[in-house]
């Protein structure tokens, strides 16, 4: 069913987005972690996300009007995380001879991550999110009244 597969999309846009934040929430949370497992201060974490193409071949489309399994080539589309990869940038280097963590020239190398551009992405990832949700809830809405006619 085409409301099934607009339904897969938007979930897949959603559990994406909801990743994402996760991830941006990490970043901020760890903004001044000087000391990792790896060693070193914490590095900032990306997404990276993939289109889900959405291909209903002739084949697909002729099976399922034909009332037959339609096999993997109708997948409905989305997106997905291909990968959560660390910022290869270099660490910022803060001038503090009393940190515990400071070389011995008295600079401790911080995180690479930027606050500014962390809350940005935070309010891309959000309003991507949101428009999932809208997507969501006019799918429900399409559902009723599709339910409805029915009655």
């Amino acid at each position: 069913m085409a409301f099934l597969s607009s339904m897969n999309i938007v979930g897949s846009g959603l559990t994406a987005q909801q990743l994402r934040l996760d991830v941006i929430s990490e970043n901020i949370t760890n903004i001044n972690t000087t000391r990792t497992e790896a060693g070193g201060p914490y590095r900032r974490k990306t997404v990276t996300m993939e289109s889900i193409e959405g291909q209903t071949t002739f084949q697909a489309a002729l099976a399922r009007a034909q009332g037959r399994n339609a096999s993997a080539d109708g997948a409905a589309g989305g997106v997905r995380v291909t990968e959560i990869a660390e910022d290869p940038s270099d660490f910022k280097l803060v001038y503090d001879p009393t940190h515990p963590d400071a070389n011995a020239d008295g600079y401790v190398e911080m995180p690479n991550v930027d606050l500014v551009k962390e809350m940005a992405d935070a309010m891309a990832a959000n309003q991507a999110y949101s428009a999932n949700v809208t997507a969501f809830n006019v799918l429900k809405q399409v559902a009723a009244k599709g339910l409805e006619i029915g009655k």
